[in-house]
């Protein structure tokens, strides 16, 4: 197993490898309450197969990373976005190619600002440009927001009604091109939520402030930056992943038909390839 647990600053990173030490690295960043396994490992053997050392990590409050009380989050964006670089330097990397998810992919805009020397290229999939304002951009969809007020009232430590939660929420964000996989989704959460030191702290991440310094500065992004989004996103429609693209220079924008907030495992070639020609290229 090519398991690690990164340790720097007080903050305990757990991440795992797959591919080559050799070839050219990719640190993958989840988004808000996902730990790494949201990276399936069929993801990340199928991208490391096109010659690149991908490395998954959880986290803070998530899976077996550094956890804290729910409702008391002593860190922000900025220190999450820091902990991409720790996890590099945990590898011995001066640089990697960073892809991050939703959230996720937030983080990497900061960590790609923040550190621009250590951010070879930027991938942000299924997200929404930081520092802008976005206001004018379509908004979740309202199925989902009456959804994700229903977790006011889940008692996040017992085990079974989160699982219902995130199985109700797995579905509300799926695509409209693919069959949802309900049985492949529950396998996954209850994965997630047994292999968690505190699945209640990942709650921690609808708390989470900063990266105000960033405002109005995402021109300033020198990664090369490919921007990939699912046309039926109900969580970021469409537009943000436009409005990301545009505001980069030369940045392409791959959309995934009928893609919604997921990574549909009949969109994984579409995901991998685009990824793999954009790390070639930078």
């Amino acid at each position: 197993m090519n398991q690690k647990t990164v340790t720097a600053d007080g903050v305990e990173i757990a991440t795992e490898a797959f591919g080559d030490p050799a070839h050219p690295p990719v640190l993958l960043v989840m988004g808000a309450m996902a730990s790494m396994l949201w990276w399936p490992k069929g993801f990340c053997r199928r991208l490391a197969e096109q010659g690149r050392h991908v490395i998954r990590y959880d986290n803070r409050d998530t899976g077996l990373s550094t956890f804290y009380p729910p409702g008391q989050p002593p860190y922000g964006f900025d220190e999450m976005a820091d902990d991409a670089i720790r996890v590099l330097d945990g590898y011995g990397l001066s640089r990697a190619h960073v892809v991050g998810m939703s959230l996720g992919g937030m983080i990497a805009q900061i960590a790609a600002l923040a550190h621009p020397d250590r951010v070879a290229s930027l991938t942000a999939i299924s997200t929404s440009p930081v520092g802008t304002d976005t206001s004018q951009l379509p908004k979740t969809i309202a199925a989902y927001m009456e959804h994700a007020a229903s977790g006011e009232s889940v008692d996040w430590t017992d085990r079974a009604q989160v699982i219902d939660f995130m199985l109700r929420d797995v579905r509300v964000i799926a695509g409209t091109a693919h069959p949802h996989d309900a049985a492949a989704a529950c396998r996954l959460i209850e994965a997630d939520y047994d292999r968690a030191r505190s699945f209640a702290s990942a709650t921690n991440h609808f708390m989470l402030k900063g990266g105000d310094r960033w405002r109005g500065r995402l021109s300033e992004l020198q990664a090369p930056l490919l921007v990939i989004h699912g046309t039926s996103d109900p969580i970021f429609p469409a537009e943000h992943g436009a409005a990301l693209a545009a505001a980069v220079p030369g940045a392409p924008l791959v959309r995934i038909d009928g893609g919604g907030h997921e990574l549909h495992p009949a969109d994984w070639d579409a995901f991998v390839t685009a990824i793999a020609e954009h790390t070639a290229a930078a």
